[in-house]
Order: C-alpha cells, then sequence, then structure tokens
C-alpha cells in the first residue's frame, strides 16, 4: 500500500496541471512520451549508441505538436458535432481517420525530418516515400484504438490517451524512418 499514494499523488497533481493548463500538460506528456517511445525504438532496434538528434527532434515535435494539434482538433470536432447528434461519436471518428490523421501523419513525417537536421529536398523526398505505406498502416493498426478512445475515454483525456496509442506508434514510425536512412 505504501506504493499507492506516491501514485495517487502523482495521478493527482496530472489531472490538476491538467485541469488549470491543459494544453501545457498535454505538450509535456507527449514530448515525454515521444522521447521515451524513440529511446524504446532505438533499443529494439539493436542501437549501440543513443541517437541524442532523433531524441531531440522527436521530443520537439512532442512538444510542439503532439499535446496542441490534438488538443485543438479534438475541441473543434467536439464543438462542430452538436452533442444529441446521432452517430455523433462516428463522425468524430471518420473526422479524425479521414482529415486528422493524413494531416498530421504527413505534419510528423516532414517536421520530424526537418528536426533532425534535413533540408527541406531530404525531408520532401522522405515524406513522399514513408507517406502513403504509413497511413495505411495507421488506418489498418490504430482505427480500432482511436474508435475506442473517442468512444469510451472522456475529452479531457483523449489527447493523453491518444499519445499512448501513439507511443506504439512512435516505436513503429521510427524504425521505419530510420530503415529508410540505413537503405540510403
Amino acid at each position: 500500500m505504501s506504493l499507492s499514494k506516491p501514485v495517487y499523488n502523482l495521478l493527482g497533481l496530472y489531472f490538476e496541471q491538467l485541469f488549470n493548463h491543459p494544453v501545457r500538460t498535454k505538450s509535456f506528456s507527449s514530448c515525454f512520451l515521444a522521447v521515451t517511445a524513440n529511446y524504446v525504438s532505438q533499443r529494439l532496434n539493436g542501437a549501440k549508441a543513443t541517437d541524442y538528434r532523433s531524441l531531440l527532434a522527436y521530443g520537439l515535435f512532442g512538444l510542439l505538436f503532439g499535446g496542441t494539434i490534438p488538443h485543438y482538433f479534438y475541441f473543434a470536432v467536439d464543438k462542430l458535432l452538436a452533442k444529441d447528434m446521432k452517430f455523433r461519436q462516428f463522425f468524430f471518428f471518420f473526422l479524425e481517420r479521414l482529415i486528422y490523421a493524413p494531416t498530421f501523419q504527413a505534419v510528423s513525417l516532414y517536421v520530424l525530418s526537418r528536426f533532425e537536421g534535413q533540408e527541406n529536398t531530404k525531408a520532401v523526398e522522405k515524406l513522399k516515400m514513408l507517406y502513403l505505406p504509413l497511413l495505411q498502416a495507421n488506418w489498418r493498426y490504430l482505427s480500432l484504438p482511436v474508435f475506442i478512445n473517442i468512444y469510451f475515454v472522456p475529452p479531457m483525456l483523449r489527447v493523453l490517451m491518444a499519445n499512448l496509442i501513439g507511443f506504439i506508434w512512435i516505436i513503429y514510425l521510427a524504425n521505419k524512418r530510420r530503415t529508410l536512412n540505413s537503405k540510403r
């Protein structure tokens, strides 16, 4: 039982910050999860040395985009769709899958390349090579978790849940991007 109190205190602090400073809290959570997922990806891939540039790129992306974009997207869609609308969660889900996922996937691929120090032409080239296969994998593997997130998770916790889903996605994404880099 002694572990319970620190865990409850940490959760209480998190929820307090989430309530009082939602965008900042979601951004820091996203940053932490993105860095951790990238690190795990590097270890699973057998990297002998840590690629700190990649960790920094994923951390910056999580901080600047991973908390803010989903926060405002979910907020906007929540306001756009009437509360009493029939099949509201399904429309929310389809907007997420058909507008948000493709856009966020393109932004993430391009910005991560730029944050890793690649020139615009290289970033666009990598985006063109990876976009469609990764988007198809996103739709195939993440649609059920995204639906569960939209349908069952309270709005205040959706970005956190999306980032937890994204943790596994980042491991996959980082591996695919790393594989592409090693082929060059």
